[in-house]
C-alpha cells in the first residue's frame, strides 16, 4: 500500500472510532514539528505556485523546493514550515491524495527536518560574520540564475487575516457581504410588515362578519317579539 492510501486509511479509521483532535491522534507525534513534505509535485511549478497551494491552510514561514544543482529544475518535491504546526495536520489530512495539473500529491508530516547542508554552511557563515560576496548586487549563490533554497518570507511577512487559533468553521455557508445582509434585513422587515398587514385585514374582515352576525341576530329577535305581541 502507497504512502497517499495509507494516510487515507488511517485518517477514516480514525474518524470512525471519533480519535480526531485527541492526543491518540497519529498527527500528535509530530506536533513539535512545523515541517511537512509536499510530493509528487508536477515539475513546472514554481515555488511561488507551491506556496499558493500550500498556504491556504496557513501562513508558511519557509519552504525549500528541491532543485538540480546544475540545471536549477525542480525534483518534483518539496519541504515547507509552517508558522503553527497545526496547520501540517490541515495540510496532510486535506491535500494528501488531491490532483494538480493530474498528479497525486502526498503530503506528509516531517518529524525532524534538516536544513540542506550549503544552507546549514551559509547559515554558519553568516552567525560567524561571513556575509556572502556580492557579484552585481547579487548574491554569489543566486548570480548563477539557479534558484536557492529555503526561507521563501525572509524579511518579510504574508498578509493575511486568517488565524488558525481562533478556528474556521469549514462546513459552514458561505458569509454575504454587509450589503446582502442588509438587504437580505430589509427583505426580511417587507416580509414582517407585510405579515403584518395581512393579519390586521384579516381581524378587521372576522370583526364585520360578527357585527353582522349579531345586527341579523337583534333583527329577528325584534321580529320574534313583534310576532308574539300581535298574538297576545
Amino acid at each position: 500500500m502507497n504512502v497517499v492510501a495509507e494516510i487515507q486509511r488511517i485518517n477514516d479509521l480514525e474518524l470512525e472510532k471519533g480519535l480526531t483532535h485527541t492526543s491518540a491522534s497519529w498527527h500528535t507525534k509530530y506536533k513539535e514539528s512545523a515541517w511537512i513534505y509536499a510530493g509528487n509535485l508536477p515539475n513546472n511549478l514554481t515555488e511561488g505556485d507551491v506556496l499558493c497551494i500550500l498556504s491556504q491552510y496557513g501562513e508558511i514561514e519557509d519552504m525549500n523546493l528541491v532543485r538540480d544543482s546544475d540545471s536549477g529544475k525542480s525534483k518534483g518535491f518539496a519541504f515547507v514550515k509552517y508558522e503553527d504546526a497545526r496547520s501540517c495536520i490541515l495540510a496532510v489530512d486535506n491535500l494528501t491524495g488531491s490532483q494538480v495539473l493530474g498528479r497525486t500529491l502526498r503530503v506528509d508530516h516531517v518529524e525532524k527536518y534538516r536544513l540542506p547542508k550549503h544552507v546549514q554552511e551559509k547559515e554558519e557563515n553568516k552567525l560567524n560574520g561571513e556575509g556572502d560576496a556580492d557579484v552585481g548586487g547579487k548574491t554569489a549563490a543566486s548570480s548563477s540564475g539557479v534558484a536557492e533554497a529555503g526561507h521563501a518570507y525572509k524579511d518579510q511577512e504574508l498578509a493575511t487575516s486568517y488565524n488558525i487559533a481562533s478556528g474556521q468553521d469549514l462546513f459552514a455557508a458561505p458569509v454575504k457581504d454587509e450589503s446582502a445582509l442588509s438587504d437580505q434585513l430589509e427583505e426580511g422587515d417587507d416580509d414582517g410588515r407585510e405579515k403584518e398587514e395581512r393579519r390586521r385585514r384579516k381581524e378587521l374582515r372576522a370583526q364585520k362578519r360578527r357585527e353582522k352576525e349579531e345586527h341579523r341576530h337583534r333583527k329577528e329577535e325584534r321580529k320574534r317579539r313583534k310576532n308574539d305581541k300581535h298574538k297576545k
